[in-house]
């Protein structure tokens, strides 16, 4: 049975950093790309980053460009989000997915506020 479980989100000031990981299991994780996601309330979800299996390629929503970073670690068999330099705007449900399957994480709540 796959699963992704996000952890790591919070409350953190503007200008703070959060790193957001998402564990996998039953499939096998180093085989697929993994996506970020975000959903704000009243918006409809959005990619953030995209990486691919061997972690060699990497993408970004231009809105999170230069401050977010994703990586992966396939022995831990996670994928990260750190996530510097937030803005009020990132407040949003982070989720992870696997790439071209339909399976999501629960989701990790973000707020970015003072």
């Amino acid at each position: 049975q796959v699963q992704l479980v996000e952890s790591g989100g919070g409350l953190v000031q503007p200008g703070g950093s959060l790193r957001l990981s998402c564990a996998a299991s039953g499939f096998t994780f180093s085989s697929y790309a993994m996506r970020w996601y975000r959903q704000a309330p009243g918006k409809e979800r959005e990619l953030v980053a995209g990486i691919s299996d061997a972690g060699g390629s990497r993408i970004y929503a231009d809105s999170v460009k230069g401050r977010f970073t994703i990586s992966r670690d396939n022995v831990k068999n996670t994928v990260y989000l750190q996530m510097d330099r937030l803005k009020p705007e990132d407040t949003a449900v982070y989720y992870c997915k696997v790439f071209a399957r339909d399976y999501w994480g629960q989701g990790t709540q973000v707020t970015v506020s003072s």
